[in-house]
C-alpha cells in the first residue's frame, strides 16, 4: 500500500490548471488534434457517415462525432452489396438519447433530400422521376425517394385514359405542378411533358393542314354529337352526320374508342384552331349508286330511322332515305300520328312516289299498297243514298262531326241532322270521338270523295205528328228549363221543346214565372218546317192576348180579300152565296172545323201514345241514339 505524503502542497498542484503544464505552441497542436477527429453536429441536419460496422439488426456509421451512430439495417434494402467504408448520407434525429446514444436515420435523410430536390424542380422547371405505386380515386399516387406525389387522371395523358391500373409500377418522369407544404401534398403531371413534345407536331400539322387533305388519328374520345380524333398533337372533330351516310343514333354503332382511321378534312378554323373532319366522305354516296330501274312506282322495302310528327323517313339502302308523309300510310281523310302506323325501327314496305335523283330526294307511300276504296267497283253500290251503315266518330267541329265508316271512306255528319226534335249547337254536346254511330247516306258525291250522312233520318219525321198535336191555340203543360231575357225554353210532351216570349210568362197573379216551374202553355205559333213552337202561359187565362197573338203571328195564315180565311171560303162556296149566309151557318161551319181539328189533334196524340207503349220513341230518343240524345 502506497504511503501517503502528509506535507502535500496541494494548492500548488490546482494553481497551475488542466492543461497548465503546456505551453502555447504544445496547446495548439493538442487543439489542432481534438479539431480534425471530432465533428459538431446538429440535430435535424444530412450528413455524410462512413460505415464502420454492419450487424445482423443495425449499420455503425461514424459521423466524425464523440460517438458512432446506429441506423437500422432495413433502411439499406436498396444498398444490398453495402460493406464497411462506404459513405452514405443520415439524417441526425438525437445527438444523446437516454442511454447517450446518438440517433441517426438514412430513410430520413432521404425523404429530405427528395423535398428539397422537389422544392428545387418546382422553382427550376426541372423534370423528377417516380415510380407508380398505386391507383386511386382520381388518379395515380407515385414515389420518389420517399415522398409521395399525386398524378391526376387528367395529367397523366393529353387523350382520356380509362385504364389507370396499367401504369402501376411503372417508372415515370413528370413535373411538379403544385405544393402544398401545411399538408406535404405534392401534384405532378406527365401531360405537360407530351405536350411539349406534341407541340412541335402541332405546330407542323397546322402549317400545312388544307382542305381536302387525308390524315390519320385516333379516337381519343366519344359523345353523343360526335368523337374527337388525335391527329397527333391536334384534336380535330367528326360530327356524327360525317361518319356514315346512314343514319346512326351514336358514334358507338359505328366506331370504337382508340381506333385507328382515315379521315378527310372537311373545313379548318385558322383562329379558333377548330377542324372538322369527315369519314363517309372517303366512300361514294349511296344515292350514285342506286339502281338505273328504280323510279315511281316500284316497290322497296328498308327500315323505319325516324318517325317525326309530319311522317316517317325509310332508309332504303344504307345513305339513301326516303319521307314516307303521314298522308300516304293510310287512304283515311284524317291525318293522326304517324306513330300510329309504324315505330322506329320498323322493316316496311312502299311504293316510290316520287324520285329525284339531282337533289337525292324520295317521298314513298303506303296506303299505294292497297286499292283506293272510293274507285272500288262496288262502292257506288255500298254508299247508296239511303244506304244504313255504323261507323265512329273521328273528329268533331263546330257545323258537325266527320264518321268513318270503313278505312278511308268518311263521312259528314251536319251538326243540323243529329236530331228531329234537339236544337244542338255543338256536336260535342252527344257524342265524342270514339263513339259508335249508326248514319244513312244522305248524299254521295265520288268525285269529291264525299258522303252527307244523317242520323235524325234513320226515324221518321215526328214534326209530322206534332203538326197535329201542338195546334195554334191548344193547351199542353210544360216546364220552363231555360230563361233569359229573351224568353224561356220549354220543355213539351214526347221530348220536344218550345218557346215562350217574356210576356206569355206573366202569371195571372202579375208574377213572372221561374226556371223549374211547370205550368200549362197556349199554342200561339206553330212552324214545321222551321221546327218551331212558340207558347203562352198568359194566353191560357187571357182570350185577348190569345186573340192579339194570333193575329200578330207571322205563321198566322192569312185571310184573303173577302175577309174569311181560306179554308173558309172554300167551304162557303160548297153552301150558298157567301152574302147569303146566315149566322147559324158560320156557327154550325166553325164548330165543323173545331171537331174535325179536333179529331186530327187526338188521332195524333194516340199514335204518339202508342210509339211510347210500343217501346218506339221518338226519332232521336231511341236506345241506339241515346248518347245523341242525352236521355
Amino acid at each position: 500500500m502506497a504511503e501517503l505524503v502528509d506535507d502535500f502542497d496541494w494548492d500548488n498542484v490546482g494553481a497551475s490548471g488542466f492543461g497548465g503544464n503546456y505551453n502555447p505552441e504544445q496547446r495548439a497542436e493538442l487543439e489542432k488534434l481534438y479539431g480534425d477527429t471530432l465533428t459538431t453536429v446538429q440535430e435535424e441536419e444530412v450528413i455524410k457517415g462512413t460505415v464502420v460496422g454492419i450487424t445482423d439488426r443495425d449499420v455503425i456509421l461514424n459521423i466524425g462525432f464523440k460517438s458512432d451512430g446506429l441506423v437500422p439495417l432495413s433502411e439499406f434494402r436498396d444498398l444490398p452489396e453495402l460493406k464497411v467504408g462506404d459513405e452514405v448520407d443520415v439524417f441526425i434525429e438525437d445527438q444523446e438519447d437516454a442511454n447517450g446514444q446518438l440517433i441517426l436515420s438514412r430513410k430520413k435523410a432521404k425523404i429530405k433530400q427528395a423535398w428539397n430536390a422537389i422544392y428545387a424542380a418546382l422553382e427550376n422547371d426541372t423534370v423528377l422521376e417516380g415510380v407508380v405505386k398505386r391507383r386511386t380515386k382520381g388518379g395515380l399516387i407515385m414515389e420518389m425517394d420517399g415522398v409521395e406525389a399525386f398524378l391526376p387522371g387528367s395529367q397523366i395523358d393529353v387523350k382520356p385514359i380509362r385504364d389507370f391500373d396499367i401504369y402501376v409500377g411503372r417508372r415515370m418522369e413528370v413535373k411538379v405542378v403544385k405544393i402544398n407544404a401545411a399538408f406535404d401534398n405534392v401534384v405532378v403531371s406527365h401531360k405537360v411533358l407530351i405536350e411539349k413534345d406534341l407541340e412541335q407536331q402541332r405546330e407542323a400539322i397546322l402549317n400545312n393542314l388544307e382542305k381536302g387533305q387525308i390524315l390519320e388519328g385516333n379516337i381519343k374520345n366519344m359523345t353523343n354529337f360526335g368523337v374527337f380524333i388525335d391527329l397527333g398533337g391536334v384534336d380535330g372533330l367528326l360530327h356524327i352526320t360525317d361518319i356514315s351516310w346512314g343514319r346512326i343514333a351514336h358514334p358507338s354503332e359505328a366506331l370504337q374508342l382508340d381506333q385507328k382511321l382515315n379521315v378527310v378534312v372537311l373545313d379548318f378554323d385558322e383562329a379558333k384552331k377548330r377542324i372538322s373532319l369527315g369519314l363517309k366522305q372517303l366512300t361514294p354516296h349511296p344515292w350514285d349508286s342506286l339502281p338505273a330501274d328504280l323510279g315511281p312506282g316500284s316497290r322497296v322495302q328498308g327500315r323505319i330511322v325516324n318517325v317525326a310528327d309530319y311522317g316517317a323517313f325509310m332508309e332504303v339502302v344504307p345513305g339513301v332515305e326516303g319521307l314516307i308523309h303521314v298522308s300516304e300510310m293510310s287512304w283515311s281523310q284524317h291525318l293522326r300520328n304517324p306513330q300510329d302506323f309504324i315505330k322506329q325501327g320498323d322493316t316496311v314496305e312502299a311504293v316510290v312516289l316520287t324520285l329525284d335523283r339531282e337533289d337525292r330526294k324520295m317521298s314513298l307511300g303506303i296506303k299505294q299498297l292497297t286499292e283506293d276504296p272510293w274507285t272500288r267497283g262496288d262502292f257506288a253500290e255500298k254508299f247508296a243514298v239511303g244506304t244504313k251503315h255504323s261507323g265512329a266518330v273521328r273528329n268533331l267541329t263546330n257545323f258537325g262531326l266527320f264518321v268513318e265508316l270503313e278505312e278511308g271512306v268518311d263521312g259528314l255528319v251536319h251538326v243540323s241532322d243529329l236530331s228531329w226534335t234537339k236544337k244542338i249547337k255543338h256536336p260535342s254536346e252527344v257524342v265524342k270521338v270514339g263513339d259508335k254511330l249508326d248514319v244513312v247516306v244522305l248524299e254521295l258525291d265520288m268525285p269529291a270523295r264525299r258522303l252527307a250522312l244523317g242520323v235524325k233520318q234513320l226515324e221518321e219525321n215526328p214534326w209530322d205528328t206534332f203538326q197535329t198535336v201542338f195546334t195554334p191555340g191548344s193547351v199542353h203543360k210544360a216546364t220552363i228549363t231555360e230563361k233569359s231575357d229573351r224568353g224561356a225554353v220549354l220543355e213539351l210532351p214526347y221530348g220536344i221543346e218550345g218557346f215562350a216570349y217574356p210576356k206569355g210568362l206573366v202569371k195571372e197573379d202579375g208574377s213572372n214565372a221561374e226556371n223549374g216551374e211547370s205550368l200549362d202553355f197556349r199554342v200561339t205559333e206553330f212552324s214545321k218546317d222551321d221546327r218551331r213552337i212558340v207558347l203562352s202561359h198568359t194566353a191560357v187565362y187571357n182570350k185577348e192576348d190569345e186573340s192579339n197573338r194570333a193575329s200578330n203571328s207571322k205563321f198566322a195564315k192569312k185571310a184573303p180579300a173577302g175577309g174569311a180565311a181560306q179554308g173558309e171560303g172554300k167551304l162557303s162556296d160548297l153552301k150558298k152565296p157567301a152574302e147569303k149566309n146566315t149566322l147559324g151557318d158560320l156557327d154550325a161551319l166553325s164548330a165543323l172545323r173545331d171537331q174535325l181539328a179536333g179529331a186530327e189533334r187526338q188521332a195524333g196524340e194516340d199514335r204518339l201514345k202508342a210509339r211510347a207503349e210500343a217501346g218506339t220513341p221518338l226519332a232521336g230518343n231511341s236506345p241506339d241514339n241515346a248518347e245523341i240524345q242525352g236521355s
